[in-house]
């Protein structure tokens, strides 16, 4: 069974930075696009960084500048450094992967609290 495992989210204030880390388990043959996503309250989720098993990224125009996401391929694990983080980068960040085990499919870990403070 796939698991996808996030860590490194918190509280920081505004400015501040952290990294977030997810870790993909299992019987896993290959796995395509990684990203993050994240979802406010009251709010849809979000893409906010995508990056293929060759290194092609994706960020979203609010993480650009600031976000950096890069993966590594043997741990199976994608990483999301953030930086001059704001109050707005407040949610519940999430995990993705488009992978292959016994089929190709998308999975989702169980999320991560980041909480900016201004």
């Amino acid at each position: 069974q796939v698991q996808l495992v996030e860590s490194g989210g918190g509280l920081v204030q505004a400015g501040g930075s952290l990294r977030l880390s997810c870790a993909a388990s299992g019987s896993i043959f290959s796995i395509n696009a990684m990203g993050w996503y994240r979802q406010a309250p009251g709010k849809q989720r979000e893409l906010v960084a995508t990056i293929t098993s060759g290194g092609s990224t994706n960020y979203a125009d609010s993480a650009k500048g600031r976000f950096t996401i890069s993966r590594d391929n043997a741990k199976n694990t994608v990483y999301l450094q953030m930086n001059s983080l704001k109050p707005e980068d407040t949610a519940v960040y999430y995990c993705n992967a488009d992978l292959t085990d016994t089929d190709r499919g998308d999975y989702w870990g169980q999320g991560t609290q980041v909480t900016v403070s201004s």
